[in-house]
């Protein structure tokens, strides 16, 4: 256990601005104390702008540094296994964006470290917090809508300008660092939330195909799922859909009702029950990952327990590439 948390970041790009950088400061007995990033200049301005007291161009000096005592790993997912067991192995505990690796392999590997090191493994699922969400678990889990029968989820969109240039740079679509396409980005998030509600995914199979020819990695993903507790669900994602198509919707649906909300914009979950509607905000907190790094300094500290773990979001990685095996071969 440990009574102050000083964590360094591996990583400080975009998603450590607003969702996550700023929490590490405002949850009790935790300070953001380094940052890491291979561009210096960047690195420096991170550190001046978030009065970080340091900064460095190189991962191994945060990791060995013997202020640092927990790390948060914000780079791309291929490179997730490689930070997360150097600073397992340096007696580091670990929080990691997600999905938890680039490939199950990866997050085994990942996972055989931190149960053979004893060091904490937490993975950035933080949709498990979110009051929206739990609001959704809650209606679940208290009956409201009778037995859950069923779940079906749709996440369509356009495709954005800049991923139609061709040779775009962008490591979403570049399977080395992101597992996969945008699939593994976003519906990561939505599969890791199911696995909340229902628990682990027993059987699974999918189809996956490139149908806009942007890019060479898949663009639209079906699946089709049951999980250990009887729930069946469904998915749909396309990321090269007509405009007038986007449509991000979740729908459980039990005997006695039915749940509608979104699984990224937030709007009010929406409860369908004896003939009336009912609505509930999302109320989320100014830090998106806020309530979750709370969870993880509180696990570390001794005094809770946070539940978003390297052994909850393997299954995420599971799922996803038993999803998309055959569009990889």
């Amino acid at each position: 256990m440990l009574k102050r948390i000083n964590w360094g970041i591996i990583g400080c790009g975009n998603v450590t601005e607003v969702k996550s950088g700023p929490a590490f400061n405002k949850v009790s007995g935790s300070a953001l104390k380094m940052v890491m990033r291979r561009d210096r200049e960047k690195a420096a301005s991170y550190a001046e702008r978030h009065q970080v007291p340091q900064w460095t161009n190189k991962a191994d000096e945060l990791i060995q540094h013997p202020d640092i005592n927990a790390i948060y790993i914000a780079t791309p997912p291929g490179s997730h296994a490689e930070y997360a067991i150097r600073a397992m192995e340096a007696g580091k505990a670990v929080y990691v964006e997600k999905p938890m690796a680039a490939t199950y392999k990866q997050a085994q590997r990942m996972l055989e470290v931190s149960k053979a090191t004893q060091v904490p493994l937490f993975v950035a699922y933080y949709r498990r917090t979110l009051p929206g969400f739990l609001k959704v678990k809650e209606l679940i889990d208290n009956g409201t809508i009778g037995q859950t029968l069923y779940v079906n989820m749709r996440l369509i969109r356009a495709a954005r300008s800049y991923e139609k240039e061709a040779g775009a740079d962008i490591w979403r679509l570049q399977p080395e660092h992101s597992g996969g396409g945008i699939f593994y980005d976003l519906a990561s998030h939505q599969l890791d939330f199911l696995d909340y509600l229902f628990g682990p995914v027993k059987t699974v199979f999918g189809v996956a195909a490139n149908r806009g020819g942007y890019y060479e990695v898949e663009d639209t993903v079906s699946a089709s799922m049951q999980f250990k507790n009887g729930v069946v669900g469904n998915g749909l994602w396309s990321f090269v859909s007509h405009k007038n198509a986007e449509e991000d919707v979740i729908e459980i649906v039990g005997t006695q009702g039915k749940i509608k909300f979104s699984g990224f914009e937030h709007t009010p979950i929406v409860l369908y029950k004896d003939g009336e509607v009912m609505e509930y905000p999302y109320l989320n907190p100014e830090n998106i990952q806020y309530n979750l790094i709370k969870q993880v300094v509180e696990s570390l500290q001794g005094i809770g327990q946070c539940v978003s773990t390297g052994e909850s979001a393997i299954r995420t990685n599971k799922v996803m590439q038993k999803i998309v095996q055959d569009f990889y071969g």
